[in-house]
């Protein structure tokens, strides 16, 4: 890719007020960006040639940090409340100006990108980051563009990277010192206070979801994807933790990508460029496709070390349970150049079920499939934060509502129409516990899970025997191949029947009480797959 240093190029940073940078390194290929930052003491070489990095206080997202510009464009369209909060207007054009006097004097790194693979609907983006390795996720993640597309005069959207510039609440509307701020009007992001870079394409990611549907009629997914030969489309929707992009990885199926798409008129479409995977227990026999994606040109986040210091020691969680690696999509062996294939035959929805409840797998209904996308279900473990000490519930509508600024039954609804349009089979996968709840019953292993989904999408489960759960009203088959009978089926795999019941109903009434805030949007159709205690 073109690569420019100080030169006449610099001067369009006029346009967002950052004509004052001490230097602008112009879309710089990988090789140099891991250079700049080996030289600047910001990274470590490993073992296998992929670098790692540190991002700071902050290793993961901060959803309550983000904000939305409330102004004419979002006033009436934007699902307002605790996920999107409103900024105003004045406050956003105070933190743009602070950012660019705070980057007076300073490099920055400058990407001309490209987020969704469909050209239509495509939007070309400027991402500027204080951070040479910020740039580098930039150009694992986010679609590169060939040499005459880049250093375009006006990209359609900007982003900003500040995370050295500190907020100030009263000043700038945000909660505290890091704040993600979208601005839909002037197409821009402003991210300051945290280095973490999910931060980045979760907020390309959420402009995609304002504009495909309100623009382009497009649905945005928070889903994998992938495509076996005969141009077979298997979705998986999760939430992080429960496979999605482990179960997308497989060596007999083409990837389409690993986390964010759309589903348009001619099919389904990759928004990234490239994959963002949790490293935490990485083992190179469970997941080859992933431990082989780190060489050069991948980005660790916060990983541990060997006591060689440039050996990656996966299991360590010692700076965070959510260590990471990016890469260009194109370190997957096979993967899609295209980035797009047709319609979905099958989408699955992926929990894990730390009650131990729900059927490792079920094909869901019309309204079941709605009902269970708004609710976006998976569970909290103990041990995995402080103070949880059993399981716990935690639902995120559409399987992903820190990144949805409209109403989650605007989504539900294209999805279902979408279902019913093309005849897409939806099924409901437990990855989480069977044999009883957390503690006390296993975790589904892989291998049965891969074999259910391998079962599911050849219709080996279509015509078998199959049993209706009394409670959530599932349809679970009651048989498939490579995996043992005992455990299609939760309650025979427990020891105990009114343990099973008691957290089954549990589980149910969280369901219910979840699904309240959505009634007054609902469907009738949403409402009836709803559970039932017994």
């Amino acid at each position: 890719m073109k690569h420019v240093g100080n030169t006449p190029f610099d001067a369009s940073l006029e346009a967002v007020n950052l004509e004052g940078v001490g230097r602008a390194h112009w879309n710089l290929p990988p090789a140099k960006l891991i250079l700049q930052t080996l030289l600047r003491g910001e990274g470590i070489l490993t073992d296998s040639g992929a670098i790692a990095i540190s991002t700071g206080d902050f290793t993961g997202r901060s959803p309550k940090d983000r904000f939305i510009v409330q102004d004419d464009t979002t006033r009436k369209m934007v699902d307002w409340g605790t996920i999107n909060q409103p900024m105003g207007s004045d406050q956003f054009d105070l933190l743009h100006l602070d950012i660019a006097h705070h980057l007076k004097g300073k490099s920055v790194f400058v990407r001309d990108a490209a987020v969704g693979a469909d050209e239509t609907t495509q939007i070309k983006t400027r991402v500027i980051t204080e951070k040479a390795w910020a740039n580098l996720f930039v150009h694992n993640m986010f679609i590169r563009m060939q040499d005459q597309d880049v250093l375009v005069p006006n990209p359609e959207w900007t982003v900003i990277c500040a995370p050295s510039f500190l907020a100030d609440p009263n000043r700038h509307g945000c909660r505290q010192s890091n704040v993600t701020a979208v601005d839909f009007s002037r197409k821009m992001i402003l991210i300051a206070g945290s280095a973490y870079t999910g931060e980045i394409k979760k907020g390309m990611f959420s402009v995609m979801n304002f504009v495909l549907p309100t623009v382009h009629d497009v649905l945005p997914m928070h889903c994998s994807s992938n495509v076996d030969a005969d141009g077979n489309v298997a979705v998986f929707f999760g939430l992080s933790g429960t496979g999605k992009t482990t179960l997308s990885s497989d060596e007999n199926r083409v990837l389409i990508g690993d986390d964010e798409h759309g589903w348009g008129e001619q099919g389904v479409f990759n928004m990234e460029g490239g994959c963002y995977a949790k490293t935490i227990d990485l083992d190179a026999n469970r997941e080859p496709q992933i431990h082989q994606a780190i060489r050069f040109g991948a980005m660790l986040e916060n990983i541990g070390f060997e006591p060689d210091g440039v050996t990656p020691n996966y299991a360590d969680a010692t700076i965070t349970q959510n260590t990471r690696v990016s890469y260009p999509i194109h370190h997957i062996p096979g993967a899609s150049k295209e980035g797009k294939a047709g319609h979905p035959k099958d989408i699955f929805f992926l929990t894990c079920d730390a009650f131990g409840v729900i059927p490792p797998i079920s094909r869901l209904d019309a309204s079941q499939a709605m009902y269970h996308f708004l609710s976006g279900y998976t569970a909290k473990v103990a041990g995995t934060e402080v103070g949880v000490t059993e399981p716990q519930a935690t639902f995120s509508a559409c399987f992903g509502a820190p990144f949805m600024p409209l109403r989650p039954t605007d989504y539900a609804e294209m999805l279902g129409s979408r279902m019913l349009k093309h005849g897409v089979r939806i099924w409901l996968v437990n990855t989480g516990w069977t044999g009883g709840g957390y503690g006390v019953g296993s975790r589904m292993k892989l291998a049965h899970t891969r074999s259910m989904i391998q079962a599911a999408m050849n219709g080996s489960l279509d015509h078998g025997p199959s049993y209706k759960d009394p409670i959530f009203g599932l349809n679970s088959p009651m048989e498939c191949p490579g995996v043992p009978d005992e455990l299609m089926l939760p309650k025979l795999a427990w020891q105990d029947d009114m343990a099973y019941e008691a957290a089954a109903n549990k589980l149910a009434d969280l369901f219910v009480s979840n699904f309240e805030q959505f009634e007054h949007a609902a469907t009738p159709a949403m409402m009836e797959g709803s559970p039932a205690r017994v």
